[in-house]
């Protein structure tokens, strides 16, 4: 169980020519937390909190923040694309960050921890992924809409989906689509050597376990784990599944301290 913290006040980055970037981060030892929420989400969401006790009660670094178009960012959701969320979280690691870290991407987070980890290696110790959604816009999006959404999204650049999580529609733009294009990782080895821990529900709907899977298959990292929880849907929020991540970090850090000890 972790602790019961306030959450910090946010911070705000300011960038040349593009939108300021609101985060929140702990002192505290390392290797840090660094957490990467998923489509739409922010930094508020029960998972990102559930860290921030996380850490304060172990004395460790700690950030979150949100992505341009998201939370408390600046700049609009439909111009936001994978590249430029993972240019976000690259900004946010280098300002706000020291010394190795510690990602913990959920959903569309566990795509742009991998973008992360394989632009800076140096600064990633390990990551944990929860129902990690690489290639999403490809695979779960475009490959499964019928040909009428698709001449919609190309004619209109841009087509509004319900959500399950908000009374706000999803919002897909044909830029997203494109653009992500760039990032897809899952047709060729991911060349990443650090620890990889993957957490996914059995009963995802929104992102199928076998996305895990594929993962697993593509990381050349030989020290990479993937536990399946049976009957957890795709957030996996419940007090028993972030039980399950905490025990996670627990022993994900343990070894990473223990292999950067000194002999």
């Amino acid at each position: 169980m972790t602790a019961e913290t306030t959450l910090v006040a946010h911070e705000t980055l300011s960038l040349p020519d593009a939108p300021d970037l609101a985060y929140r981060r702990r002192d505290g030892v390392g290797p840090g937390i660094v957490f990467l929420g998923g489509f739409m989400s922010d930094m508020s969401g029960t998972k990102a909190t559930h860290l921030d006790g996380y850490a304060t009660e172990r004395g460790r670094a700690y950030l979150a923040f949100d992505y341009s178009g998201h939370g408390l960012s600046g700049g609009t959701f439909d111009a936001g694309t994978i590249g430029s969320w993972a240019s976000d979280a690259l900004a946010v690691l280098d300002h706000a960050t020291e010394g190795p870290q510690v990602l913990v991407g959920s959903s569309m987070g566990g795509w742009i921890m991998l973008l992360v980890a394989l632009a800076k290696p140096e600064r990633v110790a390990g990551i944990v992924g929860i129902a990690s959604a690489p290639d999403f816009t490809e695979q779960l999006i475009w490959d499964q809409m019928p040909p009428d959404q698709r001449q919609a999204l190309m004619t209109n650049g841009r087509l509004e989906q319900p959500s399950d999580y908000s009374e706000e529609p999803y919002v897909i733009t044909r830029a997203l689509i494109e653009e992500g294009r760039r990032h897809l990782l899952l047709q060729s080895p991911i060349r990443l050597s650090c620890p990889v821990r993957l957490l996914h529900g059995m009963e995802d709907t929104d992102v199928p376990f076998d996305c895990s899977l594929s993962l697993v298959d593509a990381l050349e990292s030989q020290d990479v784990e993937v536990t399946l929880v049976k009957g957890g849907d795709h957030r996996l929020s419940e007090p028993a599944n972030l039980a399950l991540l905490d025990a996670t970090l627990d022993r994900l850090l343990q070894q990473i301290e223990v292999s950067a000890a000194p002999e």
